[in-house]
């Protein structure tokens, strides 16, 4: 039975393509396992409440800033392709995609981060994470839409 399963996928894509996808499936796995937790802790608690003030590189050479948002964007991009696919496969998929969202820049940034920030199950698990690492929970403004 598994036999004829492995041959019926193979016929639809080459087994090299299946090795990969789960060779990238089980790193990107473990990678978010370490860097989710480990990017998460170290953000301030009050990232979302200054978070229209701060400047990427701001007091560094063009060059150097503009090489550095080009990096924290593809980063970004890696991680929110990642959670997607995380959606299907193991791993955390929707931390994920709030950390690929994190290191993206894009109009109404701030207003996605805040929704998907304040889901009372994700705030819960990223302030759990927190407290277990001795960092204080996130805070807000009252006034910024949910």
């Amino acid at each position: 039975m598994i036999d004829q399963i492995i041959q019926f996928a193979e016929s639809w894509v080459p087994r090299e393509i299946w090795i990969g996808m789960i060779t990238f499936s089980l790193i990107a796995f473990v990678g978010t396992l370490i860097a989710i937790p480990a990017i998460l802790i170290r953000l301030p608690p009050d990232y979302f409440q200054n978070h229209g003030n701060r400047k990427w590189f701001a007091h560094h050479h063009p060059i150097i800033r503009v090489i550095g948002l080009m990096v924290k964007n593809g980063l970004g991009l890696i991680f929110l392709v990642a959670g997607i696919a995380m959606l299907v496969l193991p791993g955390q998929g929707l931390l994920t995609m709030l950390l690929g969202i994190l290191f993206l820049d894009f109009p109404g940034k701030n207003r996605l981060e805040q929704k998907l920030i304040r889901q009372p199950q994700i705030l819960k698990a990223i302030n759990a994470l927190r407290e277990k690492a001795d960092k204080p929970p996130f805070v807000f403004n009252e006034h910024t839409p949910t």
